[in-house]
């Protein structure tokens, strides 16, 4: 297609979006293998009536490290697109004008340098700043309690994030600077009463400091631009509650906690992605329909509806999906918009008994919770506790998957099924582009071998300045994305500044106060440990920069309760660091938890790694999203057991490390 056709695309999307009965922004979160490869897939989103763009970048980007940074192995392109500089950027966006876009970035960490290259970027096609539309994400607190993809301890993280949301109001006065994300707290089992509480503690957080950078008079439009991320799950009459609780208590603290006066900077604005973590392998075609009706929570409700809404496709618990399958779940949305009445009415719940009682309880379910966070100082000396309470809730949720307490359809009850024709061939998921990470090494050397030299060191050294002394961040950062320093050189400025951190783990080292139903287990553990001739020990290893530790923590959770002892150090390790520890540590058996797509090099580097030391003795087993070639490949390299999220039952697992154990 021709630029002269996405020009005409980008305005039929603008004569959309003049129209007032225009609905929610259409998304889809999307970016993989290259910048060149995921510009191509944008343009054809937006050539489908996609009316809004998603960036999905991948973890070394999340986590600030260069494409070829040790950690970065096997993680380039993988669960989104590389972005190592401007040049990257440039080719992200290359023929989207950037002024006619409303751009989501799901960016955290390093929210400060990605915007940075946008706007250079925007700048370099001759926009101005002031027209530029979108949000990064921009929310660090959640990364510390669910995601992973932090940088540096909390208090300088705060600082970055208000230095994005102080220069926006100046200088991008359309662009919201910070998405306060509770979409990961319900990923990592947060309760509607919890991802409400911990979701507004987090927003509280920021407005306290913002409070120091901008006047009284200019405070309250800059609360009107800080938005949401959220997550709609199945229940879908709670999470309509949940919706309508949020627009609320949002209101009620604008109001009555920093005074804020018109209606319109209290609005609770929020776009939407709804439930992952409710998808399964099994049955996959279900998901299908468990997406649309979690769209109904964050659109039927006219006065709680999203402003923007990405839906997953139906095969993500399987692996990456395929343009078709990005499609189908956009034309969901275009179903629901266009060919319902649901745009023609006012709010259909509006003083309907049940829905304003749940509201209610919802409501003061999370004060309580908001009541608990402010006990203890607020958000930021919350972590540990808000983390302690999301592994317990996630346990308490598989649990009752795992005894038929909550049905979850194709998975614990109707399990029976036909052979569906949507994964009957090898071609039901997207694989990645097995050259994509070595053209982007090619690429950033030579980028590095073209740049001013003189130029990259001082902009770096003007950053590092503007960090200690606590000037606002982001022009010195523009500055250097323009002189052609790196994602990783930005990062290791930060690191090197304020320096890293290690976020709780959640895991306490006591047994739950509930261990029904595992008498048996800790029988068979103790019984093995007496021929082992001390305590069966699990290392729980989380190789690469893959953040998703969910997994990881309730299989260390479950394992501990059932008697085994955990070595468990949390995420982002290399795997030189795992088999270190293992070796050190001295323990029965390994289990690798990897959900980014980098599975098959990272855990062939551990099992090559302990065969170097002569340990193959140690068995490796792994957890992730593994398509069927890949758990026989990993199983011939050496690899004991491979689990898939087929594999909910937590109980049989343990029984498996067990038998593995006892040879």
């Amino acid at each position: 297609m021709m630029l002269l056709s996405y020009q005409s695309i980008f305005f039929r999307i603008l004569k959309v979006a003049q129209n007032k009965n225009q609905p929610w922004l259409f998304r889809t979160y999307a970016g993989h293998s290259t910048a060149k490869a995921s510009n191509a897939l944008y343009k054809n989103n937006l050539s489908k009536g996609q009316t809004g763009l998603s960036i999905a970048f991948d973890l070394p980007t999340q986590t600030g490290y260069d494409s070829d940074h040790i950690l970065a192995k096997g993680e380039v392109g993988k669960v989104g697109v590389p972005i190592s500089h401007m040049g990257d950027m440039k080719t992200l966006f290359k023929d989207i004008p950037l002024d006619k876009m409303n751009t989501s970035m799901t960016i955290n960490a390093t929210a400060p340098w990605l915007l940075s290259l946008y706007i250079a970027v925007a700048q370099e096609q001759g926009i101005d700043s002031t027209k530029l539309k979108g949000t990064v994400q921009n929310d660090i607190i959640k990364e510390y309690l669910s995601r992973g993809t932090y940088i540096c301890p909390p208090e300088p993280s705060m600082r970055l994030i208000t230095d994005v949301a102080a220069y926006c109001y100046e200088f991008v006065p359309k662009w919201n600077p910070m998405n306060v994300c509770s979409y990961h707290l319900q990923e990592a089992g947060a309760t509607p009463e919890q991802e409400l509480a911990f979701a507004l503690a987090t927003a509280t957080s920021v407005l306290d400091n913002l409070q120091t950078k901008v006047s009284k008079k200019d405070f309250p439009q800059l609360v009107g631009r800080i938005s949401f991320f959220v997550n709609a799950g199945i229940r879908f009459i709670t999470e309509i509650c949940k919706m309508r609780a949020f627009v609320e208590l949002w209101d009620e603290i604008c109001l009555n906690r920093y005074g804020v006066k018109d209606p319109k900077f209290r609005r609770f604005r929020y776009g939407v992605q709804v439930n992952s973590l409710g998808l399964t392998e099994q049955q996959p075609e279900n998901n299908v329909y468990r997406i649309l009706i979690e769209m109904l929570a964050v659109t039927l409700s006219k006065n709680a509806r999203a402003r923007a809404v990405q839906l997953p496709a139906w095969n993500e618990a399987l692996g990456l999906p395929r343009p078709w399958d990005q499609q189908w779940s956009l034309r969901m949305q275009q179903i629901m918009a266009y060919e319902t009445d649901l745009l023609e009415y006012e709010d259909i719940f509006d003083e309907n008994p049940t829905i304003d009682k749940k509201v209610k309880q919802l409501k003061e379910g999370a004060l309580i919770e908001l009541n608990q966070i402010d006990s203890l100082g607020g958000a930021l000396n919350a972590i540990e506790y808000m983390k302690t309470q999301l592994v317990k809730s996630n346990s308490e949720r598989i649990s009752k998957i795992e005894d038929g307490s909550s049905t979850v359809v194709g998975v614990n009850k109707f399990i029976e099924s036909a052979i569906s024709p949507l994964t009957a061939n090898d071609g039901s998921i997207m694989t990645a582009d097995v050259g994509a990470e070595r053209d982007q090494l090619d690429r950033l050397d030579k980028w590095r071998n073209t740049r001013n030299p003189d130029r990259v060191r001082h902009a770096l050294h003007s950053l590092k300045i503007a960090a200690k002394n606590g000037d606002n961040i982001m022009p010195p950062s523009i500055e250097a994305a323009k002189s052609g320093v790196t994602t990783g050189e930005w990062g290791q400025v930060m690191r090197d500044v304020f320096g890293v951190y290690k976020a709780p783990t959640g895991v306490g080292k006591s047994i739950s106060n509930d261990v029904s139903n595992l008498d048996h287990l800790r029988l068979a553990v103790d019984e093995v440990s007496d021929r082992l001739g001390r305590r069966m020990k699990l290392l729980v290893g989380k190789p690469g920069l893959d953040g998703h530790s969910n997994g990881a923590e309730q299989i260390a959770t479950r394992a501990r309760d059932c008697g085994i002892e955990i070595t468990y150090e949390g995420i982002r390790l290399t795997p030189n660091e795992i088999v270190d520890a293992a070796i050190l540590e001295n323990v029965h058996v390994i289990g690798l938890s990897i959900l980014s797509g980098s599975h098959t090099p990272l855990v062939k580097d551990v099992l090559k790694r302990l065969k170097d030391k002569d340990r193959q003795d140690i068995p490796v087993v792994v957890g992730g999203i593994i398509p069927e070639k890949d758990a026989i490949d990993l199983k011939k390299a050496g690899v004991s057991q491979v689990y898939t999220p087929k594999d909910f039952e937590l109980n049989k697992i343990i029984a498996d490390l067990i038998e593995i154990v006892d040879v």
